[in-house]
């Protein structure tokens, strides 16, 4: 009987080592394989996030900000918009279970330029020298405080001309205006100052340096964007007394910002001035082909002015040309002085939207007034 007793213990003993409770059970989980994972940078801080895995039942994906745990996704794909620089840690795990998941991690690097508020470092350069013309003035940017040829208009155009006239968004500050790497930096910013909800610059040569006839070149990187307005351009010195438009008005360069064609990619030359008591204006164009925008590369934007027509140039190549000689067309006969400035929202472009990505930055490399010899 003992030795019944012994066997039947022993055999108990060997049946229960090789048999496995419920949740020995559970614990063998097939994990998912062959995780791939694949980061496509976007416009405007976008990323696109593509993944795969074999027997897998879900995903989560985190993009790396603010130590964020990485949440439950659906589909094969997600996009992401980063609104700052810097380096980005994206995870994406994939599950058997909710505690059962393999992963992998892949690194992007965000910068302004992908941002859309950086510039660019090629581009169109002009020449420093033209036959039959001498330079008469011009300002490099490459000091570190800003010359005193220009001066900055303050505000939001009230009371007198609220909105600048054209029900413009912007309060414009010297402190959104800096020099840097040889460059002049105009940045628009979503910020409230002065009962405005965004802020920019203006700079002009009124009261300090005055043009008439010649050429001007200005070489620049432009912001781009849904309200997003930037200009080069000119009036009369005479503004003070006779106002505008019979001052006249010289759009050396204007864009529109916006994804739609003839917008970020456009751009825009025209005179405005008084015909007889008439406000008239006219003005020519030039679109980019294909997918490029003016954002994309620096430029030179430029006229041509002589007492009978006024021709205009992108990248030394004419878009533009308008006849200046009849007689209501004085104003143009007379001294202009230059301004510079990136306005945000108005009549024009429309206001900013969803799709605008702010700060956007106007990059100015040069500005040179050359004179007939």
């Amino acid at each position: 009987m003992f030795k019944m007793i012994q066997f039947l213990f022993v055999f108990l003993t060997l049946v229960g080592a090789n048999s496995c409770t419920q949740d020995e059970v559970d614990e063998q989980v097939i994990l998912p394989t062959n995780l791939e994972v694949t980061i496509t940078e976007l416009e405007n801080g976008m990323v696109k996030v593509g993944f795969s895995a074999e027997k897998v039942n879900f995903f989560r994906v985190s993009f790396g900000v603010n130590n964020s745990s990485p949440e439950l996704v659906s589909g094969r794909e997600v996009t992401y918009r980063y609104d700052q620089v810097g380096e980005y840690t994206i995870t994406v795990q994939a599950h058997a279970t909710e505690a059962d998941f393999i992963k992998k991690e892949e690194t992007v690097t965000i910068t302004e330029q992908s941002l859309g508020i950086g510039f660019p470092t090629s581009g169109f350069e002009s020449p420093i020298t033209y036959d039959g013309y001498s330079l008469s003035w011009s300002d490099e940017f490459n000091t570190s405080t800003l010359s005193s040829d220009w001066v900055f208009e303050i505000g939001d155009g009230c009371p007198g001309l609220c909105g600048w006239g054209n029900n413009e968004l912007q309060y414009y500050r010297r402190e959104n205006t800096e020099l840097k790497d040889g460059y002049l930096v105009i940045t628009a910013k979503q910020e409230s100052i002065g009962g405005r909800n965004y802020t920019s610059s203006r700079l002009k040569t009124q009261g300090k340096q005055v043009f008439q006839y010649g050429r001007i070149d200005i070489r620049a990187a432009l912001p781009k964007g849904q309200g997003i307005w930037p200009a080069f351009w000119m009036l009369g010195e005479s503004i003070t007394d006779i106002s505008w438009p019979a001052c006249g008005e010289i759009d050396i360069m204007e864009m529109v910002g916006g994804s739609a064609s003839g917008r970020d990619d456009t751009v825009h030359g025209t005179l405005h001035w008084d015909n007889n008591g008439s406000y008239s204006y006219k003005g020519g164009k030039l679109t980019l082909p294909g997918a490029a925008k003016l954002a994309d590369n620096f430029h030179v934007y430029s006229i041509i002015w002589d007492e009978n027509k006024i021709v205009w140039l992108l990248d030394d190549e004419v878009f533009h040309e308008q006849d200046i000689s009849p007689a209501a067309m004085d104003e143009f006969r007379k001294p202009f002085f230059l301004l510079i400035n990136m306005a945000v929202g108005g009549n024009w472009p429309g206001n900013p939207d969803g799709t605008t990505i702010l700060p956007q930055q106007m990059a100015v490399d040069y500005v040179r007034v050359f004179e007939k010899n």
